[in-house]
């Protein structure tokens, strides 16, 4: 399941790219207007500028904007940010592999096997839905 965390990024994500483009969106515009507790949104906010996927501006008329396109922003991409590996087990992983102690050998584990179709699979789905792919629904 998406973390709370993840599923307020994505909504935070999806309301700057219904925005005009160059719009700058003050923070509680996005609080207001996603639906997203506030002191929740700082935070994810900022793990989002230090993605690369927004930037902000300070000052008066100051807030936040998509910095990388909501073509190219994939499900992906916010749920490995948020909440890390997409495989159910470590050693079903590609980015966070960690080999199971309790296998005596990883070729001969039916388990990792079927993980690992499971997490092809997820991660293919991930990968094919984009921000932009979401506001179009």
């Amino acid at each position: 399941m998406l973390s709370h965390k993840a599923k307020y990024a994505l909504k935070a994500l999806l309301y700057l790219a219904e925005q005009e483009e160059g719009h700058i969106s003050k923070t509680i515009e996005i609080a207001d207007g996603a639906n997203i507790p506030k002191k929740f949104l700082e935070q994810i906010l900022l793990d989002l500028k230090r993605g690369r996927f927004v930037s902000s501006k300070q000052g008066k008329f100051g807030g936040y904007y998509l910095i990388k396109s909501k073509n190219d922003i994939t499900l992906a991409e916010i749920h490995r940010l948020f909440d890390g590996a997409i495989a159910l087990l470590p050693c079903a992983s590609l980015n966070f592999y960690e080999r199971c102690l309790d296998c005596k050998t990883e070729e001969e584990c039916s388990l990792r096997h079927g993980l690992m179709i499971i997490r092809d699979e997820t991660l293919k789905a991930m990968q094919n839905i984009t921000i932009a792919s979401l506001i179009k629904k």
